[in-house]
């Protein structure tokens, strides 16, 4: 059954004063490739990734939030503008690199707490054209070659913060948490409906207006919105572009997907949802967060999160000459190659009834980040709550009427899934997925007994199954 959600039916909600709060204001059609894509690129590129996680000349507390966890005035933040020329950037080779790894779509900072505008916005000029040697606009570039390569297109647009206008108030961890209290210090006369007329709405305006079909707005810390500007910014986007998709932090029920960061859910979700996830430890571009997550631990991530009903937002940060970094052209690059013969039961799967089955005991995670001790300067992008523990597991997907089984980091020459007893469910067929081998395999009232394949040393340990039901 389609739920389908009508601006009248909106209007309708505002007069009664009646605001959703759990389901996801969506519309199926509109949402049908974003829950097949499962699998997409996130980009955070702004003036921080050209001082790279310093400050006058230590590391800067907050990496890319430096701004106001190191106090910085307004005025000295702009000076970063005079020096960020990013000549090495490639639109297309951006998309490109995503294609190959397999995504489905990339969403990209055109506007960070910072205030400043990584596009040509004529209505305010805090801007990459305007304020930096680039002069140019490289948001046109790079939603063009998204359109030349059948990639979807998003734009990440930070809501509630913004350090650059004098009208934005936060109330997180306390108030005036996350304002600007260098150049803004009294919260009290901080009027938030003002620097959503004067800012927020002439840029999604212009956001929606300049560069052609724009799949998603991306809305982050939607902090002090009312629900009736919630309510006015979705029919203002939907007026314009009325295939749009909004995430949930547009806040007060007008999303069409619940957005989670550094977290996976426990179990199956059933309303869309997706989980935005680092590579490494930061958003930006960090010159020493030189340690990221393994191909591995990334693909069981997607797998995890596929089989819950989610897609992944992978993040990566590019640097201020416009380079991906080669770490993560290399991650990507093995996921890619994995895709490339499993992408088969992650594209347009749903859930299966079980989602995951354990092959061995899960031993204790201790690279979890303990969120209770962290300090509140660094709790907003140090937060990563994922597990990176690697375990013998296997996850399931369903497409259509076939099941698949992919088995992660498993060393042993014979697999049993357990989820598959001869005497409840009858397998007539099981195929390897990227391999044309027939594989050998044997059904019990134990499970389904599968000789696993052998591994080289470049390759990632997981093998993906198709399993054809009587």
């Amino acid at each position: 059954m389609k739920t389908v959600f009508s601006r009248n039916f909106y209007c309708t909600l505002g007069l009664l004063g009646i605001f959703i709060t759990n389901t996801f204001a969506q519309s199926s059609d509109k949402m049908d490739w974003w829950k097949d894509a499962k699998f997409g690129m996130f980009m955070h590129w702004g003036l921080y990734s050209q001082t790279a996680g310093y400050w006058d000349g230590h590391i800067a507390k907050g990496n890319e939030h430096f701004m106001i966890h190191e106090k910085i005035s307004l005025k000295d933040y702009g000076k970063i503008a005079e020096d960020f020329n990013p000549v090495n950037y490639d639109a297309e080779e951006w998309v490109l690199t995503a294609k190959e790894a397999g995504m489905k779509y990339i969403i990209i900072t055109s506007k960070h707490h910072d205030g400043f505008a990584m596009f040509d916005s004529p209505s305010n000029d805090y801007n990459i054209k305007t304020r930096t040697p680039y002069g140019k606009d490289p948001m046109k570039e790079l939603v063009d070659a998204c359109h030349k390569h059948d990639i979807k297109f998003g734009f990440y647009y930070s809501l509630g913060r913004d350090w650059e206008d004098p009208d934005v108030a936060t109330n997180w961890p306390h108030k005036g948490g996350r304002s600007n209290l260098v150049d803004y210090p009294d919260e009290d006369i901080k009027v938030f409906s003002r620097y959503f007329e004067r800012k927020v709405k002439p840029q999604v305006k212009e956001l929606l207006t300049q560069y052609g079909k724009i799949d998603v707005i991306w809305f982050d810390t939607p902090e002090l919105i009312s629900p009736e500007e919630s309510k006015e910014l979705r029919e203002l986007i939907l007026g314009i572009q009325p295939d749009c998709i909004i995430n949930s932090r547009i806040k007060h029920g007008f999303g069409d997907y619940k957005v989670t960061e550094q977290k996976i859910v426990e179990g199956l979700e059933v309303e869309p949802w997706e989980a935005c996830i680092t590579m490494g430890k930061n958003w930006g571009y960090i010159e020493y967060d030189t340690i990221y997550k393994s191909s591995e631990l990334m693909t069981r991530q997607l797998l995890e999160i596929v089989s819950k009903g989610g897609n992944l937002l992978l993040n990566n940060g590019p640097t201020a000459l416009g380079e991906i970094t080669s770490l993560a052209q290399k991650r990507l690059s093995q996921i890619g190659k994995w895709m490339g013969g499993n992408s088969e039961g992650i594209y347009g799967s749903k859930p299966w009834h079980v989602q995951s089955e354990r092959l061995a005991e899960v031993p204790k995670n201790t690279e979890k980040v303990n969120v209770s001790t962290e300090e509140n300067t660094m709790i907003d992008n140090l937060k990563d709550e994922t597990s990176k523990v690697i375990f013998p597991e296997v996850r399931f997907t369903k497409k259509e009427d076939n099941i698949y089984a992919y088995v992660c980091s498993f060393k042993g020459k014979q697999v049993t899934i357990k989820s598959f007893p001869k005497n409840q469910i009858k397998i007539n067929k099981v195929a390897l997925l990227g391999s044309s081998k027939k594989i050998k395999w044997r059904q019990t009232n134990e499970g389904l007994k599968i000789k696993m394949p052998v591994y080289t040393k470049n390759d990632i340990p997981i093998s993906g199954f198709k399993i054809i039901i009587e």
